[in-house]
C-alpha cells in the first residue's frame, strides 16, 4: 500500500468518528454537497484544508452521487519555501493541485502596510470567486473547523459587540450562483492535529508574508486570546466547547433585547407593545 493510501485510510478507519462521521454529518445536515456540483476545494497549504481536500476526494470515490472537485491553491505571494512546502504534501497525498498566482500581498502592504490583513482577506476572496467562476464551478470549499466556529461567536461578542458566527454555506454577495460551504463544520481541531502528527505530516503553518516580515506575532492575536480562554474554560466544564456551539442555533428570541435581519433592526419592545 502506497504512503498516501495509508494516510487516506486513516481518515475513514482509525479517526473515523472524529474526522470522517463528523465531515459526512455535516455534509448531510447542512446539505452541502449534491449531486452534480462543482466544487473548488481551496487549499492555503495548511493541515486543515489539506484535510478537506482529502475528504472530499474521498467522497468523490465513493460517494452516493457524482460530483466534481478541482483542488485550487492561490499563491498571494508566498516565500519560494513555503510554495515548495505545498507542492511537496499535495505530492505526498496524492492530491492533484492547480496553483495560480496573484499579487495579493504586494497590494495589501502598498494599500496599508500598517493594518494589511483586513484587506489581505477580502481581496483573497475575491480572487477565490473569480477563480471558482473561471472554472465553471458552483460552490467554493474552505477548510474551516469547529474551534474557528465557536472562536467566531466569542469574537463577535468580545469584540464586535454583536452576536453571529461562520455559517456552515452561504449564498455570494457579489457573484451570482456561487456558494460557500465549510464541509470541516463540525471536525474538531484538536482531532485533525491528532491526524497529522499520526501521519508524520509536515503542513506549513502560516505562510503570510506580514507574519514573517512585520513581526505581526499569531500568539498575539485575538483569535489566539479566545482559543487560549476556551481551552482554560474547558479544564473547568468539559461541555463548555458544545455549549459555545449550540448557544448559536437555541437563541431564544422571548429573551433578548433585539436582533438583525436583513438590515432590519427588531427590538423587544416591539412584542412588548403588542402584549399590552
Amino acid at each position: 500500500m502506497e504512503k498516501y493510501q495509508e494516510i487516506e485510510r486513516t481518515i475513514i478507519k482509525k479517526y473515523r468518528k472524529e474526522i470522517w462521521s463528523r465531515f459526512m454529518k455535516a455534509v448531510r445536515e447542512y446539505e452541502l454537497i449534491k449531486e452534480n456540483d462543482k466544487i473548488m476545494v481551496c487549499i492555503s497549504g495548511g493541515k486543515d484544508s489539506f484535510l478537506l481536500a482529502k475528504c472530499i476526494e474521498e467522497l468523490q470515490k465513493h460517494g452516493k452521487y457524482k460530483f466534481d472537485a478541482k483542488y485550487v491553491v492561490m499563491n498571494p505571494g508566498y516565500s519560494t519555501d513555503n510554495l515548495e512546502k505545498i507542492k511537496k504534501v499535495a505530492r505526498e497525498l496524492n492530491l492533484k493541485i492547480e496553483i495560480f498566482n496573484s499579487d495579493i500581498f504586494e497590494i495589501a502592504d502598498k494599500m496599508d502596510s500598517e493594518h494589511p490583513c483586513y484587506l489581505c482577506a477580502r481581496m483573497r476572496r475575491g480572487c477565490l470567486y473569480n477563480k471558482a467562476k473561471e472554472l465553471g464551478c458552483n460552490k467554493i470549499a474552505l477548510g474551516h473547523h469547529f474551534d474557528d466556529v465557536i472562536e467566531t461567536i466569542l469574537l463577535s461578542m468580545f469584540y464586535g459587540a454583536e452576536i453571529k458566527t461562520m455559517l456552515p454555506k452561504l449564498h455570494s454577495e457579489n457573484f451570482e450562483g456561487l456558494k460557500l460551504i465549510r464541509p470541516l463544520y463540525l471536525v474538531k481541531e484538536e482531532d485533525i492535529i491528532a491526524w497529522k502528527n499520526f501521519n508524520n505530516l509536515n503542513f506549513i503553518n502560516c505562510a503570510c508574508k506580514f507574519t514573517e516580515e512585520k513581526n505581526i506575532e499569531e500568539s498575539k492575536s485575538k483569535r489566539n486570546e479566545i482559543k487560549e480562554l476556551i481551552k482554560e474554560l474547558s479544564t473547568k466544564n468539559k461541555d463548555i466547547a458544545h455549549n459555545i456551539f449550540k448557544s448559536i442555533e437555541n437563541i431564544n428570541l422571548n429573551c433578548i433585547l433585539g436582533y438583525t435581519k436583513d438590515k432590519t433592526k427588531y427590538s423587544f419592545l416591539e412584542d412588548y407593545k403588542n402584549l399590552e
